[in-house]
C-alpha cells in the first residue's frame, strides 16, 4: 500500500491510476460484499476506499481519485479534516453516549447555539438534533403538523427528501426510492416548481403556478407545511428564478403554513453562504440540515422559530442517538473551520474557477445544454442538441470515463442526464481544472 494521504501535500495531489479499475483488492472486497451486504444498497463505483484527505480518495489498490462527490455533499471541509478528527478523538475519550434526554452534555447545546446563530432570520430559534437528513425532514413535518393542527404536506416537483416512508412519498422520483415499499405515507401533494432553464418562467410566474396548484388541489387552510430545497439536489441542482422562493414564503405566512427549507444538501457553506436560503433573501420558519454540518460524522438537525419548535410535547422529539456527543463535537469543529479558514469564500473560489471552465466545455460541446449552480454546488445538464431530449447516456459515459481517469462524479436529475459537482471546498484550483480536462477528454471521445 502506498503512503496514506494524511501525509501527502494535497496542494500537489493529482489523480493517479496504478491498476485497472476496479483493482484486484477492490474486486476481492466486492466479492465479500455481495455475500453479506443487502443488494438494496447501491454500488455507484466499483472501488473501495482505504484513506482520504481533503479532496482526494485513495482506494485499497493505491489508485487516487479527485473527489467531486464529497460523500454526496458531506465533506465540505474536506476528508479527514484535522480539526474534526481531533475534536472527535477528544470527545470520544470523554463521553461517547448517554442519550441527551437522560444526561445532557454541552456539545449538544453548543451545536444548537451555533445553528441558532447561523441559520437565516433574526428571531429566537431552537433546534432538535437527529441522525440523518431524512429524519430531520420527517421531524420538521411532525413539528409543523403539531404547530398548525393541520395534516397536509406540500412539496415541489423534482424535489428529493429521503428514503423513509414519509420522505419517500415526498420525493418527486418515487422510483427507485419507494418502488415496492408501499403503501407510502399519504397527505403529500406535489406542486410545480421553478426551473428557469426548462420552463422559462419568471419567479413571479412560477410562484403563481405553484400557489394556484396548491390552492386548487389542496386548499391553503389544510396545509401544515411547504417543504422546499432552495437549490434542488437530486433533481439536478435546479436554481429557482429570482423572487420565486420569497413569493412562496410570503404566501405561506399569509396562510398560516410553515415554510420549511430543506438544506440537507445545500447548507453548511456548500454554496458560499452558511445556508443557501441566504442567497434568496428568505427567512424560513424551519431549516433542516445534515450532511456537511458533521464533517463526516452522522448528525442532522431541525432549527426554527422557537414558538414552532416548542409546539411538541416533551418526549415527542428525539431519539437514542440524536445529537450524539461525538458527532456534536464534529459539528462544533466544522463551524470553527468555516470561520477560521474562510471556507465561505473558498466555496465562492470553487465557483469562480470551475464554472467558467464548465462554460468553456459548453461552448465546445453542444450536448451540454446548461451550466448552473452556486459555490461548490454546480452541475451540467446534457441534452441531445438535435432532439432537445435528455441525454442520460452521455452523463453516464462521462462518469465512467472519469472514473477510469481518476475522477469521481455523481449523476443527478430526474432523467439522469445531469452531472453534479460537490467537491470539498478545500479542493485546489489545479485539481478542479484537472477534473475538467478529464471531462473534456471524455466528451471528445464520444
Amino acid at each position: 500500500m502506498t503512503d496514506t494521504l494524511s501525509h501527502a501535500p494535497t496542494s500537489s495531489t493529482s489523480a493517479r491510476i496504478v491498476t485497472e479499475i476496479p483493482g484486484p483488492r477492490s474486486k476481492a472486497m466486492h466479492e465479500r460484499r455481495v455475500k453479506t451486504v443487502s443488494a438494496g444498497v447501491a454500488a455507484t463505483f466499483p472501488i473501495y476506499a482505504a484513506s482520504a484527505h481533503d479532496a482526494v480518495i485513495e482506494d485499497v489498490d493505491g489508485n487516487r481519485f479527485i473527489d467531486f462527490t464529497g460523500g454526496i455533499g458531506v465533506m465540505t471541509v474536506g476528508h479527514t479534516n484535522d480539526a474534526v478528527v481531533h475534536a472527535v478523538a477528544d470527545q470520544a475519550s470523554k463521553v461517547t453516549h448517554t442519550l441527551f434526554a437522560v444526561a445532557g452534555y454541552e456539545p449538544y447545546i453548543e451545536v444548537c447555539e451555533l445553528l441558532a446563530k447561523h441559520t437565516p432570520g433574526n428571531f429566537a430559534k431552537k433546534s432538535v438534533l437527529v441522525n440523518s437528513g431524512a429524519e430531520a425532514v420527517e421531524n420538521a413535518v411532525k413539528i409543523a403538523r403539531k404547530h398548525t393542527g393541520r395534516t397536509e404536506v406540500a412539496v415541489l416537483h423534482h424535489g428529493y427528501h429521503g428514503r423513509t416512508n414519509l420522505t419517500s412519498a415526498m420525493n418527486y422520483n418515487m422510483h427507485p426510492y419507494g418502488t415496492g415499499f408501499g403503501p407510502l405515507a399519504g397527505s403529500v401533494h406535489h406542486a410545480p416548481n421553478s426551473s428557469p432553464f426548462h420552463d422559462g418562467l419568471s419567479g413571479a410566474e412560477a410562484a403563481e403556478r405553484t400557489i394556484t396548484f396548491l390552492e386548487k388541489r389542496v386548499g391553503a387552510s389544510q396545509i401544515a407545511c411547504l417543504v422546499v430545497e432552495p437549490i434542488q439536489g437530486e433533481g439536478g441542482f435546479i436554481v429557482p428564478a429570482e423572487g420565486y422562493l420569497q413569493a412562496l414564503v410570503d404566501w405561506c405566512h399569509a396562510n398560516g403554513i410553515v415554510y420549511v427549507s430543506d438544506e440537507v444538501q445545500s447548507g453548511m457553506a456548500r454554496t458560499g453562504a452558511y445556508f443557501a436560503s441566504e442567497h434568496f433573501g428568505i427567512e424560513p420558519d424551519l431549516v433542516t440540515s445534515a450532511k456537511g454540518i458533521g464533517g463526516g460524522m452522522p448528525i442532522a438537525a431541525v432549527t426554527g422559530r422557537a414558538e414552532i419548535m416548542d409546539a411538541s410535547h416533551p418526549g415527542g422529539l428525539g431519539g437514542t442517538f440524536g445529537g450524539n456527543p461525538v458527532s456534536c463535537a464534529a459539528v462544533v469543529a466544522v463551524f470553527s473551520e468555516v470561520d477560521k479558514r474562510g471556507l465561505l469564500n473558498e466555496a465562492k473560489r470553487v465557483e469562480k474557477t470551475l464554472k467558467p471552465a464548465l462554460l468553456d466545455l459548453q461552448a465546445k460541446y453542444p450536448v451540454i445544454a446548461d451550466v448552473r449552480g452556486m459555490g461548490a454546488m454546480l452541475a451540467i445538464e446534457f441534452m441531445d442538441p438535435s432532439t432537445g431530449k435528455p441525454a442520460p447516456e452521455v452523463a453516464k459515459a462521462v462518469q465512467t470515463h472519469a472514473l477510469h481517469a481518476g475522477v469521481l462524479i455523481l449523476t443527478a436529475g430526474t432523467f439522469g442526464n445531469v452531472l453534479r459537482f460537490l467537491p470539498p471546498v478545500v479542493i485546489t484550483d489545479d485539481q478542479l481544472l484537472e477534473a475538467v480536462a478529464v471531462m473534456d477528454d471524455a466528451l471528445a471521445s464520444l
